[in-house]
């Protein structure tokens, strides 16, 4: 029989060369010295280059003010999250560009023209400290008014804490305070907290993340907390946290082994004992003294079987065997797969998935089992639960989709029937568009969906501009959202692109959750290459539908997104127009040793591996750039600051380019970290470079 890896490769599509380089010097290693100072001259040099280039487009000036316009909008749904009689949102605007946290009241909400107060003005902040902050989020203790923790950041995952006070809206002199490093902090009680951060050497793993937890009692030092729990240097992370319910609270400790494995732990006075659960299960709170946890597997545990997808409720005090032990509550069913559950003394609120559109359905005690009941909202776009409050149920719930601007629906018992509260302003005429899902047939026979937004009574004569954008990894779905991708920009696509003639394209390739958990895990490690043929074979669906024609295709991705763009543009390279590769990963031979990359070894596979690294070496971007063939121009943006995937990656993939003599418009924010901004104005930048980019490129048959 073939080796797995010779077995792999003949499955593997594309034009792709044999990877010399992965045997050679890295003639760019030094581009990975994030703060050198022949590193910031290159990016220096590249910035001017791509900002004098892109500005050209006679267009760049509306596509800025545009997309400014859009993210400013003053009729922004308020994203909210509820702390005791309160509900907060941390809101950035034109006058606020490192933006304020602040609050309001659900009867304030109501009104037309709601009141809000200033809890922390960030701008303000950021001056007095003379630092550029960035706020990350509010962690209060639950039902209590006063006691809350700030995070904030300056640019990347890594964040400084500190108390605050809300009543008082200040931070609290020689309250709980923790320097810069990824952290894990969970409040236990008014005085205490679970914490896990960089407590010294030997205390992080090798992924970057806390390895250490320990309970922080006010009034002590924190070296002098006590320790209760060390994870292995090799794991992933590890967190302490309580899970409150109106049947008492659960302490917990979390050993996350890795990206998609993890050990729970039940802390019971000195005790520690770890749970019998799926080690893929993923823990969601908390219902009358019981875990709620979503199955990513099949599980079968006291003579019972639980498929994979479903929502289950387990006893973690219970014996294994006992037949009592687990409580199915929600069921994936060949129609809608689960993508979350948000939980309450009231019951359990469950987001699905029904072909890629959203659903909502809330399962509720009654007697002695459970009543389910679908909650109305509109249909054919994505629904989102932003916040749930755990004594009362009332939730706060978010539908928008790729013409609708967003709504926030507010949702509470008896009745449970969505309360519209606030609407967007549209930022584009979603009325001049369509919204189609058709499905293309991968390499292998599956169907892959996708959504394609366009004018309606367009001809499909080829001529059409169409940009594709996809993820294709970490579970993460793709649904309808007016902005087009996941990232909130509040319908600026619909002014920058389709109100211009181009055609919008989501492709829901495999490596998402769109289908349950076997659409990821189908792809993981080296099955990867499938997630390549899913996306070739939606944009050779365009073209058969006369949609588009090669080269009238913009491609686009972030993250692992920018990862799968860069592979397929090495794949076929004359057959895309343009590309626009975001925070991207691209040297898979040193991405598991550069900042958080050894904690995604269980997606991609580990390159020091030979047997993964022969595998990895089929696509990897960096090491596949060949010469001498017909590359579309590339647009290639990262920030200095992101501490999650190393900017070298972006750089490294920008300088092989240039030095074989391809087009590349390469961007490097300074701060914003993943995100690559911190303000609106960096973000529609980064916009209006990217659509004058594609614009620039995209040029119909006739050379308009």
């Amino acid at each position: 029989m073939l080796p797995r890896v010779a077995l792999v490769l003949l499955f593997v599509t594309g034009s792709i060369a044999a990877p010399a380089a992965a045997a050679v010097d890295d003639p760019w290693l030094w581009l990975e010295e994030i703060q050198g100072e022949r590193a910031l001259a290159w990016v220096r040099e590249q910035n001017g280059q791509t900002l004098e280039r892109l500005r050209r487009h006679p267009d760049f000036d509306t596509f800025l003010a545009e997309a400014r316009r859009a993210l400013d909008a003053t009729s922004r749904v308020p994203v909210v999250t509820g702390h005791a009689d309160w509900l907060y949102e941390f809101r950035q605007e034109a006058a606020q560009p490192r933006g304020v946290l602040r609050r309001t009241t659900l009867a304030q909400l109501r009104q037309a023209d709601s009141a809000w107060e200033t809890v922390l003005d960030l701008d303000a902040l950021s001056k007095a400290e003379d630092e550029r902050w960035a706020f990350r989020r509010l962690e209060c203790l639950p039902r209590d008014p006063r006691h809350c923790l700030v995070f904030l950041s300056r640019g990347g995952d890594a964040v400084v804490m500190r108390e605050f006070d809300a009543l008082e809206k200040r931070f609290v002199v020689d309250g709980f305070d923790l320097p810069e490093s990824k952290m894990q902090v969970a409040w236990r009680d008014a005085d205490s907290l679970f914490v896990a951060t960089d407590f010294g050497p030997g205390t992080m793993t090798t992924s970057g993340y806390p390895r250490v937890v320990r309970l922080w009692r006010r009034g002590t030092a924190l070296a002098a907390a006590k320790t209760l729990f060390e994870a292995g240097a090799t794991s992933m992370s590890a967190r302490g946290l309580r899970l409150w319910s109106a049947g008492g609270p659960l302490d917990l400790v979390i050993e996350q082994r890795t990206f998609w494995t993890s050990t729970a732990h039940l802390l019971d006075g000195e005790e520690r004992r770890a749970l019998d659960l799926p080690p893929t299960a993923v823990l969601v709170g908390a219902f009358d003294g019981r875990l709620v946890l979503v199955l990513k597997e099949d599980w079968r545990v006291g003579g019972k079987a639980y498929p994979g997808g479903a929502v289950v409720i387990v006893d973690p005090r219970a014996a294994s065997d006992d037949p009592a032990r687990a409580v199915l509550i929600a069921a994936p069913d060949a129609a809608r797969v689960i993508e979350s559950a948000h939980v309450s003394d009231r019951g359990i609120l469950v987001r699905m998935l029904d072909q890629v559109r959203g659903r909502l359905r809330l399962y509720a005690p009654a007697g002695e089992g459970w009543v389910d009941r679908e909650i109305a909202l509109p249909d054919n776009g994505a629904i989102e639960v932003d916040h749930v409050d755990r004594e009362s149920g009332l939730a706060f719930i978010r539908y928008e989709s790729f013409t609708t601007p967003p709504t926030l629906y507010a949702l509470a018992p008896p009745d449970w029937r969505p309360e519209s509260l606030k609407q967007q302003a549209p930022t584009f005429d979603g009325d001049r568009f369509e919204v189609a899902q058709r499905f293309a047939i991968s390499a292998d026979g599956t169907r892959v969906p996708y959504f394609m937004v366009s004018a309606k009574g367009m001809k499909l004569d080829g001529r059409n501009p169409t940009h594709i954008f996809s993820y294709g990894g970490f579970r993460n779905s793709l649904t309808p959202s007016y902005s087009g991708s996941y990232e909130p920009l509040q319908g600026a696509y619909g002014k920058l692109w389709l109100e211009r003639g181009g055609v919008f394209v989501l492709a829901n390739i495999r490596g998402g959750g769109e289908y349950g958990p076997s659409w990821h895990t189908s792809v993981l490690r080296h099955e990867r290459h499938r997630t390549f043929e899913d996306f070739e074979a939606v944009a050779d669906d365009l073209v058969r539908r006369g949609v588009t024609a090669p080269r009238g295709i913009g491609i686009e991705g972030r993250s692992q997104g920018g990862l799968l763009v860069a592979a397929l543009m090495n794949r076929r390279p004359a057959f895309y127009g343009a590309v626009v590769c975001g925070v991207p990963l691209t040297d898979m031979k040193r991405y598991s040793k550069l900042l958080a990359g050894a904690s995604w070894v269980a997606e991609y596979g580990d390159p020091d591996d030979p047997e993964d690294w022969a595998y990895l070496a089929t696509y990897s971007p960096y090491h596949n750039v060949r010469k001498g063939e017909a590359y579309p121009p590339v647009f290639i943006y990262t920030a200095t600051l992101d501490d999650r995937v190393h900017p070298g990656h972006a750089r490294k993939l920008a300088a092989r380019l240039l030095e074989s003599g391809y087009e590349v418009n390469y961007y490097e924010n300074t701060e914003g970290g993943h995100r690559g901004n911190a303000t609106h104005e960096q973000l529609a930048l980064r916009v209006a470079l990217a659509y004058a980019h594609l614009w620039s490129a995209l040029r119909r048959p006739d050379g308009s």
